[in-house]
């Protein structure tokens, strides 16, 4: 059956304050330091997997709220020129659209403060059996903070494997480090898990990866673990897969994770193999951190198929 869409994902909707700290770190007291940079750009985990499906080529729908003032007009313009389909979005007049403020560092470390708004607006039903019917993936990301959703995952994901949809996860970080809410009910209906190491690691409550990765790989089929400038490891069958990142000047690593999901995604749904799913995600990373904010820097499908093609 032909299916509408390629990927949907219900959207973490925000807009993210990025900034450049350099070296210096902010203090209370009323001390004023000045910084390197800032910039505005659109936030949210699902948000920016969203745009880098979108820009492959991807036939992508998000589903989510934005408030009725100028974030919420600047995310809607993200979206439209990302070439994703908008047709799931609301605007709410009576919520703010989330605001995250990133306070990054020279070294690629960050600190984040969250103003959760549109964030957690995406209703159980929104997210409608006619709209997963339609999709051949679906991906959920910011577990811990769409906390409306977290709790119906059970029968959206039913309903999902009713319908042969496929499904990945990347919890993004749990702001009360609690690393429940009902995750170890979720994981079996999930094809595709995208944690970063200490995520894999708070989930499971290991204190390595070796341990968290012998848990977490008798239930779920793909693990695809990020680990930053040193690219990303699978975990597939017993087997062991390797990508590398591309070299390239990190501005910030703002939204990295979230690109590479969709590049991985996107091999995973078109084909490609392990390997190669590892290594467009990393490209889509590495692209994504060589300018700032989670958007700017994320490769089209023939910018991606150009590097790696040269790869190979």
């Amino acid at each position: 059956m032909q299916r509408k869409y390629d990927v949907i994902t219900a959207l973490d909707i925000c807009v993210d304050f990025i900034v450049q700290c350099g070296n210096i770190e902010p203090e209370f007291g009323q001390k004023e330091k000045l910084i390197q940079d800032y910039d505005i750009e659109m936030g949210g985990s699902t948000c920016i997997f969203a745009c880098q499906a979108s820009k492959l080529t991807l036939k992508t729908a998000g589903i989510g709220v934005v408030g009725d003032d100028t974030f919420g007009r600047v995310v809607m313009d993200k979206f439209y020129k990302s070439g994703m389909n908008i047709d799931k979005i609301r605007t709410d007049k009576n919520i703010k659209t989330a605001v995250g403020v990133a306070l990054c560092k020279e070294d690629g470390d960050r600190a984040i403060l969250t103003y959760i708004g549109t964030i957690d607006a995406v209703h159980p039903q929104d997210i409608t059996e006619e709209i997963i019917s339609n999709a051949k993936h679906l991906h959920i990301g910011s577990f811990y903070l769409m906390n409306k959703l977290r709790g119906n995952y059970i029968e959206i994901l039913q309903l999902a494997k009713k319908h042969n949809v496929t499904v990945s996860l990347d919890t993004n970080w749990d702001p009360e480090e609690k690393w429940d809410g009902g995750i170890w009910d979720i994981l079996p209906y999930v094809d595709i898990f995208l944690p970063n190491e200490n995520e894999a690691k708070a989930i499971t409550k290991k204190n390595s990866i070796e341990e968290a990765i012998e848990v977490l790989s008798k239930i779920v089929p793909v693990i695809a673990l990020k680990m930053g400038k040193h690219g990303a490891v699978a975990y597939v069958e017993g087997k062991t897969y390797k990508g590398s990142p591309i070299d390239v000047k990190v501005v910030d690593t703002v939204g990295a994770g979230d690109s590479f999901d969709a590049g991985f995604v996107y091999g995973y749904i078109k084909g490609h193999s392990i390997e190669e799913c590892l290594q467009i995600g990393c490209i889509c990373g590495s692209y994504n951190a060589a300018q700032s904010g989670g958007i700017k820097g994320q490769p089209k499908l023939n910018e991606l198929l150009k590097v790696l093609y040269a790869i190979k």
